[in-house]
C-alpha cells in the first residue's frame, strides 16, 4: 500500500526531530539525525553475530553499530562518525553486552563516502581504520562482503543494541531480528518516491511492530552469511513502513578502493558504482 504524502510528511517530521548528543573535538554537540534500534526482535545468543561491534565514545556508552570486515577495518554509517575526532572513538568487539567488552580498539582514522549526505540521506557509509589489528577468537570474526545482489523476499538478519520501543532505554543485551528484503522498486512505490531513497539503499520489512528504532545506526544486516546492509534511516519505530539501509553491494568498489588507498575522494568516484540511479528512475534532491 502506498503511503500518502500527508503521512510521509508527518513521519518525516518525527524522523527529523530525533536528537542525539555526540562528542566533537572535546565538546558536546547536539545534532539531529534518524538513529535506529531494533523493535520486535529477540535477545541474541552469545556468539550469534561475531562480526558485530559497538561504536563508543572515549568514555564509553553505545553510540552506533558496525561490522568487522577485516582485522583493521570496520564498516558503519557515516552519520555515526561525521564531525568526530577519531581519537574520541572506540570499537568494542567480542561481546553481546556493550559495556562488557571482549576487547577495545582505538580508531586511527575514518573515511566517509565523498558524497555523504549529498543529497540528504544518501551515501551514508564509512570505513573505520583501527590503530591495532583485531584479534580474532571464538566471539570475534569478520563477515564477508556480498558477492551478488539480494533477491525479493531474501531473509535478512539485523542485530544491534537499543530501544525495544520508541524512546525506550538501551537494553544491555544484543538483539536480533529476522526480516525480509524488499526490492528497490517496491520500496520506492511504498514511500511514494521520497527523494532520500535511492538504489544505494536496501529496504527491509516484515510487519508492524518489527524493525529498526533509535540508536542502532551503522549496525549490520546479514543475508546468506554476507554483510548486505548498514542501518541508515527509517520512520520510528516499526510503524508499518520499510526501513532503509546502506546497500553494501552497491558500494563494493568504493569499499575496496578506500581500503587499498586507491580512491578516498570524489575525483575517482565516477567509476565506483555498478549502475546509476537514472537506470531505475530514482529521484534525488
Amino acid at each position: 500500500m502506498k503511503i500518502s504524502l500527508v503521512s510521509v510528511f508527518v513521519l518525516l517530521m518525527v524522523v527529523c526531530s530525533a536528537k542525539a548528543v555526540r562528542l566533537v573535538g572535546g565538546t558536546n554537540e547536539t545534532v539531529q539525525f534518524g538513529q535506529e534500534r531494533i523493535v520486535g526482535g529477540q535477545v541474541a545468543e552469545v556468539g550469534f553475530a561475531k562480526y558485530q561491534i559497538s561504536l563508543q565514545g572515549a568514555f564509553g556508552g553505545h553510540m552506533c553499530g558496525g561490522a568487522i570486515i577485516d582485522n583493521r577495518w570496520v564498516l558503519t554509517a557515516c552519520h555515526c562518525v561525521d564531525g568526530y575526532n577519531p581519537a574520541f572513538l572506540r570499537v568494542i568487539t567480542g561481546t553481546n553486552v556493550y559495556f562488557e567488552p571482549g576487547a577495545v580498539y582505538e580508531v586511527e582514522e575514518f573515511y566517509c563516502h565523498c558524497n555523504y549526505d549529498n543529497p540528504t540521506y544518501h551515501n551514508d557509509i564509512a570505513l573505520l581504520y583501527l590503530k591495532e589489528p583485531i584479534v580474532y577468537d571464538e566471539l570475534t570474526q569478520p563477515i564477508p562482503l556480498p558477492v551478488s545482489p539480494l533477491k525479493d523476499g531474501d531473509e535478512v538478519i539485523l542485530t544491534g543494541w537499543g530501544d525495544n520501543i520508541l524512546w525506550g532505554g538501551t537494553p544491555d543485551n544484543l538483539y536480533k531480528l529476522y526480516t525480509k528484503f524488499v526490492t528497490y522498486e517496491d520500496c520506492y512505490e511504498i514511500f511514494g518516491g521520497v527523494p532520500m531513497l535511492d538504489v544505494g539503499h536496501i529496504c527491509t520489512f516484515t510487519k508492524v511492530g518489527e524493525g529498526s528504532c533509535h540508536g542502532d545506526s551503522g549496525g549490520p544486516l546479514v543475508s546468506n552469511g554476507h554483510l548486505v546492509g548498514l542501518v541508515n534511516w527509517g520512520f520510528p519505530c516499526a510503524t508499518g513502513s520499510p526501513d532503509a539501509h546502506c546497500n553494501v553491494y552497491f558500494y563494493l568498489d568504493w569499499i575496496r578502493k578506500a581500503m587499498s588507498q586507491k580512491c578516498r575522494d570524489c575525483h575517482c568516484s565516477a567509476s565506483n558504482y555498478p549502475f546509476s540511479n537514472k537506470e531505475v528512475g530514482a529521484t534525488k534532491y
